[in-house]
């Protein structure tokens, strides 16, 4: 080791001063790098920053995306998904680590949109978002009809024409959305809500023409997924051409292949609706005929069977005639029966009577004042006034004299 060596070597560096040294070094000669890898270990912190490692077969590097960077990635970040992005190199001073600092990042081999579209599904599908107890039922006769859509081109005016010839007398509003670009989830899910607060309509209808899987972002958004299977009103999606899906058609009570499609799921065929009235009047009227002339021939039979009332009048008049001289007849015998019976117990009645010994020459004796009847001669004193009764006529006459046993003599 010369001089030189040795003086250099005499000026040693601090850990924090090497450190620096590299940081400047390292950040300067990689202000940006194109990396691509597979992400592993990673970790979702409070901040909202996303940590990880990013590592191939034979490496691995620590990872940043900061939470302004990952609101707006178009995919969830996962362990295991291959990714290229654009990063910058940092050195970590405290640690003396260096880690990426990424500001772009997409999935390798499939486009950022299609895998968010993929993992959205996955995970609503997981929850049971797409499962039919959830679905309710299109009306078959809607009274009003709601288009969540962009008020200009031909998607609305298709649909219009439409409902307009199939079922004229349904009440059909417009409700206008922006249906591409930043606004448009915004735009679509609050229409949404404000229909299903106002609570006027039978059934909502969300359609826009197709696109790329970019034009039709805000309808696989998760927001717009949510507000679908919240609304108490149900909701057919109309959105693209009849090859594509969006979350929206997964979430939606009916899923329509396109617009057109929509406007006849929803609505009557006017034309078909009077002739199905028109065979079910005729057939109630054929059959309503048939009952009355049924009705009509069975009462014929029965009058045929009826008699006339006025022989009937007659027969009970002859009847009731018959019947009252029966009764008089009855009352006769029996008034002649109850004479014959009164009769024979007068008789009897007769001969049991005080005034029929009268007349046989005896007489009743009563006291006097008190006029009670004397069978003893105990119940008198002399010189007492006594009543006489006979068959004709009374005695009044007073006692002289009693004999307690006299002569019978009669």
């Amino acid at each position: 080791m010369n001089r030189e060596e040795k003086q250099s070597l005499s000026a040693a560096y601090t850990v924090s001063s090497l450190t620096a040294e590299i940081k400047s070094l390292l950040e300067n000669t990689y202000p940006f790098v194109r990396i691509q890898g597979e992400i592993s270990n990673l970790s979702r912190p409070s901040s909202g920053h996303l940590y990880f490692t990013l590592k191939d077969n034979r490496s691995q590097v620590s990872a940043i995306v900061f939470k302004g960077v990952s609101n707006h990635l178009k995919f969830r970040i996962e362990n295991g998904l291959q990714i290229h992005g654009i990063a910058r190199l940092s050195v970590y001073e405290p640690r003396g680590t260096y880690q990426l600092i990424f500001e772009f990042m997409e999935p390798k081999g499939t486009g950022a949109l299609q895998l968010a579209f993929e993992q959205l599904k996955e995970r609503l599908s997981r929850e049971g978002l797409f499962d039919s107890r959830h679905k309710k039922i299109i009306p078959k006769y809607p009274e009003r009809i709601s288009v969540v859509t962009s008020p200009t081109g031909a998607v609305i005016h298709d649909i219009i024409t439409i409902i307009s010839r199939r079922f004229p007398s349904v009440i059909l509003e417009v409700v206008p959305v922006k249906v591409q670009g930043d606004l448009a989830e915004s735009d679509l899910c609050s229409a949404l809500d404000m229909l299903n607060r106002r609570g006027l309509s039978d059934v909502v209808i969300i359609a826009r023409g197709g696109g790329s899987l970019e034009d039709l972002a805000a309808f696989n958004s998760e927001r717009l997924a949510r507000s679908v299977v919240a609304s108490s009103i149900p909701v057919v999606s109309a959105v693209g051409h009849e090859t594509d899906y969006t979350i929206c058609d997964f979430v939606s009570d009916l899923r329509a292949p396109t617009p057109s499609a929509a406007a006849e799921l929803v609505t009557p065929l006017m034309s078909e609706l009077v002739s199905h009235v028109n065979q079910k009047k005729d057939s109630m009227v054929s059959r309503m005929v048939s009952r009355i002339d049924n009705h009509r021939n069975r009462v014929q039979l029965l009058c045929g069977k009826l008699k006339d009332p006025k022989r009937k009048i007659i027969d009970w008049r002859l009847r009731l005639d018959d019947n009252v001289q029966r009764l008089i007849r009855t009352m006769q015998k029996k008034i002649i029966h109850k004479r014959e019976m009164l009769a024979w117990r007068l008789e009897k009645l007769e001969a049991l009577s005080p005034y029929a010994i009268l007349d046989r020459g005896y007489s009743v004796t009563r006291s006097l004042p008190d006029e009670r009847i004397i069978t003893d001669t105990n119940d008198l004193m002399n010189g007492q006034e006594i009543e006489i009764i006979l068959s004709h006529g009374r005695l009044h006459a007073g006692v002289k004299r009693i004999m307690e046993h006299g002569e019978k003599k009669f």
